[in-house]
């Protein structure tokens, strides 16, 4: 019985550590910087910046203010390694009763139980990065969007932007 405790726990313990994947890492696009060509005073610097945040905003409904990355909700994740331990151990006791031995199904079943929520967890975690990067890609693709309409903008009023 030990034994299998034993096989049981270092299958468990390996589920645990075994590192998740990562988010891909996104590339992360700067603010582009406007630099004035023309000698422009600070206050028509910030007319201009705002005219041109105006006309991009609206010419390609993205507003690089309102952009937030997507949240996850882990509230379906929570308990479940609990719940699929315990009836684990109810299915495990059972069959321990049939064969003779209710502890040793018991543990078994707890051990198998907890592997299985393990595994689900981590799977569910894996779907969440896995929309999280895709949010982030379609973020990104939406800033740099805006980013070209506000260069343009900024060119045509005589601005280098880097």
């Amino acid at each position: 019985m030990n034994k299998k405790i034993s096989v049981i726990t270092l299958v468990v313990l390996n589920a645990l550590l075994l590192p998740l994947e990562s988010l891909l890492a996104q590339t992360q696009f700067p603010e582009p910087f406007a630099y004035p060509t023309q000698n422009q005073s600070q206050t028509q610097q910030q007319e201009d910046h705002f005219a041109c945040y105006t006309w991009a905003k609206q010419e390609t409904g993205v507003d690089p203010s309102q952009l937030s990355p997507t949240t996850t909700s882990q509230s379906s994740q929570q308990g479940t390694v609990l719940r699929t331990t315990a009836k684990g151990s109810l299915a495990g006791t059972a069959i321990g009763a049939i064969a003779g031995n209710t502890g040793e199904g018991a543990a078994i079943g707890a051990g198998v139980g907890a592997l299985t929520g393990f595994i689900r967890k981590r799977e569910a975690q894996q779907q969440a990065q896995q929309q999280q990067a895709q949010a982030n890609v379609e973020e990104q693709q939406r800033l740099q969007t805006y980013y070209r309409a506000w260069t343009a903008c900024m060119d045509g009023k005589g601005y280098t932007v880097k």
